[in-house]
């Protein structure tokens, strides 16, 4: 499942994951990317906590959604927060980082208001 984070300060896209993404989630969350990918400089703080993985049909979606927006906005990526404690999800970012435009950082989830902080900053 992805929640929009309601209290994130201006500029700043807040989303949460868990459980299993399907393809569903991502279809119905398309309208706040685009929403997103209409802004000039894009910050954002996702927040990973009990994420399973992908569901039905959501591995497809999340690489279209994430490559569809790499390839249109890469300029407007400012920085990306990542808040999780699970070592597999900052050893992933860490791997991938080469991929991702503008600045990334990982944090710890005790440390979700310096991200936050750091992704508005």
């Amino acid at each position: 499942m992805i929640e929009l984070l309601s209290d994130m300060p201006d500029g700043v896209f807040g989303i949460r994951v868990t459980g299993k993404v399907s393809g569903d989630d991502l279809r119905q969350f398309r309208p706040k990317i685009d929403e997103l990918s209409k802004t000039s400089e894009i910050r954002i703080v996702e927040v990973i906590e009990d994420y399973e993985g992908f569901g039905p049909g959501g591995l497809v979606e999340d690489l279209k959604l994430g490559m569809g927006m790499l390839a249109h906005h890469h300029a407007a990526f400012k920085r990306i927060a990542v808040v999780s404690d699970k070592e597999w999800v900052a050893l992933a970012m860490h791997a991938f980082a080469w991929m991702i435009p503008g600045e990334l950082k990982v944090f710890g989830l005790e440390d979700l208001d310096a991200a936050t902080q750091w992704a508005a900053g």
